[in-house]
This record gives structure tokens, C-alpha cells and sequence, in this order.
């Protein structure tokens, strides 16, 4: 075992930053890339190319007989975390991304630590705080006012397909992340054993499908890596090491905040999608109820 990283504060905010820009460019990303690919290509390139990076952070970090332990103890868990991200989870959001705008899926997927919160209840016996509810009134206030234009008398859904993809994307998510805290151990390890379980759901599918990579476009295999690399890969191994260099995790969590206002800003640039007010004030009211659910509004309110 080496050393433990040495505290810097200036350097953990640095690197949250840099996580969080690539987390803003993915909306955009997906949605350029799928004007050239499928959402199963997207996907099962992107997979790929993911589990080549964790498999590179895996031997820096000397794991692989961690890796091979892991596994022997856990493969039915992995079996299922494979099926649940990246299998089903991104296929799943990949179509919403191709059939709703950018602007509207973004807001949606940030839906699913409110979902997580309620999740964790019956499936981890965690005790139901007064501000969970709160917060999830809030949030899917938000999800009715961005799944109606801002309709809110007619309650008349465009797409509602797209909608409920979405927010099944969101179900999905919760549902991996709660099979791992029931596993435990090493994030990076984990995440690679689910990336080599879910390649063959993806090559299964593929196969199925019959879909042929033949593009005339670049971007139809560079649109898919970078999701692979940043989406995947890169932002996730920063984010982590953010959170070891720091003092305080509170201190660079919310940086995460700052993804999806960004995240809009790009769509509008690169994607070119003129940004709907209904849109803004739904990820106003989703974001409002993630603060109140992490506590946020509370230390700000009564802080000295």
C-alpha cells in the first residue's frame, strides 16, 4: 500500500472542476453523436472504451487480485450490475436523448438522488426524513412543469415516451448504486468488474439488432469515444480524486451544482437548441429540491 494522498484543498477543487466540466459537454455529446449512431452503438462503443480506462486505472492501482477476489466472491451481483449500467441504463437514456431534446433529458436525469434517497427506505431500512418528502414534491414539480412545456392546466405531455425513459433512466441508476453499497469495496474495481459483465449484454444485443458500424462520418466513432472517455472514464477517476485530496467532502460536493446550468449554456452552443423557459424553471425546482434534500438551504438559512 502506498502513502495516503496529502491534503490540498486549491488542487481537490481543481480537479471537482475539471469533473464537472466534463460532465457538462455529455448532454451535447449525446445528442450530436446519435445524429450518426445508434443509441446501442453509442453505448456499446463508449462501454468499451471505458473499460479499457478503468482497466488501465486498475493495474496502476495494483488491484487485479483484489479484482479476482472480488469477483469470485460477488459474480451473480456483477452479473446484475452489468445487466443494470452500462447495458440497460445508458441504452435506455441514450433513447430518451434521441427522442427529446437535450435540454429536457438533462434536468430529468438529475432526478435520481431524490429517487435514491426514497429508494434507500425499504431497500437499505434507512429511516424517511421530513425533507426527503419535501424535496421530492419539489423535484417532480419540476419534472411536471419541463414534461408539459409548462402546461401545467392541460397537463398535455409531449412525448411522453421520452418522459417516462428518462425518468426509468433515473430508477435504473438507483437501482446499481444501491446493489454496490451492498457490495462494498473498491469503486474502481467494482465499476470495472460491471463494464466486463455488461460488454456482453451489448455484443448479445448488437447481435440481435444486426446493427453494422458503417459510417461515412468521423464523428460516428469520435462522438461515441469521447462519451466513452469523459462520460465513463475520465470525470469519474477526477471526481475521485477530488475527493481525496480535500479536508472536506462538503466542500467540493456541491460543485456538482454547477453541471447543469453549464450544461444548458453548451447545449444552446453546440447542439443549437433554443433553451424553453419551462425548461429553466423545471431545473430551477429540481435543483431547489436536491438542495433541500442534501440539507443546503438549511446551512445557508442558519449559518453564522
Amino acid at each position: 500500500m502506498g502513502n495516503p494522498p496529502t491534503v490540498d484543498n486549491r488542487r481537490a477543487v481543481l480537479l471537482a472542476l475539471a469533473a464537472v466540466l466534463c460532465w457538462s459537454t455529455v448532454a451535447s455529446a449525446f445528442k450530436l453523436s446519435l445524429q450518426y449512431v445508434s443509441p446501442l452503438q453509442l453505448v456499446s462503443i463508449a462501454a468499451l472504451v471505458s473499460t479499457l480506462v478503468m482497466s488501465a486505472v486498475v493495474t496502476r492501482e495494483g488491484r487485479w487480485s483484489e479484482l479476482r477476489g472480488t469477483w469470485r466472491q460477488h459474480w451473480p451481483w456483477f452479473l446484475a450490475l452489468g445487466f443494470c449500467n452500462p447495458f440497460l441504463y445508458y441504452l435506455v437514456l441514450f433513447h430518451a436523448y434521441d427522442m427529446l431534446p437535450a435540454q429536457q433529458v438533462l434536468p430529468l436525469n438529475y432526478t435520481w438522488g431524490i429517487l435514491l434517497a426514497l429508494l434507500s427506505v425499504p431497500v437499505l431500512k434507512q429511516q424517511l426524513r421530513t425533507q426527503d418528502l419535501v424535496a421530492a414534491l419539489i423535484c417532480y414539480s419540476g419534472v411536471l412543469v419541463i414534461a408539459t412545456g409548462g402546461d401545467l392546466l392541460a397537463l398535455d405531455f409531449e412525448k411522453p415516451l421520452g418522459v417516462g425513459l428518462a425518468l426509468f433512466s433515473t430508477l435504473i441508476w438507483c437501482c446499481f448504486w444501491l446493489l454496490n453499497t451492498r457490495i462494498g469495496g473498491s469503486a474502481s474495481v467494482n465499476l470495472l468488474l460491471s463494464f466486463l459483465c455488461g460488454l456482453p449484454w451489448l455484443a448479445g444485443a448488437l447481435a440481435v439488432q444486426g446493427d453494422q458500424f458503417q459510417w461515412q462520418s468521423p464523428a460516428g466513432w469520435l462522438g461515441p469515444i469521447y462519451v466513452g472517455l469523459f462520460e465513463m472514464g475520465i470525470a469519474f477517476l477526477l471526481w475521485q480524486a477530488a475527493l481525496m485530496h480535500c479536508d472536506n467532502t462538503a466542500r467540493i460536493s456541491n460543485l456538482i451544482y454547477l453541471s447543469p446550468p453549464l450544461s444548458l449554456v453548451l447545449i444552446a452552443i453546440l447542439v443549437g437548441e433554443q433553451i424553453q423557459m419551462a425548461t429553466i424553471v423545471g431545473l430551477v425546482l429540481i435543483m431547489l429540491g436536491v438542495a433541500v434534500q442534501q440539507g443546503i438551504l438549511r446551512r445557508l438559512i442558519f449559518k453564522r
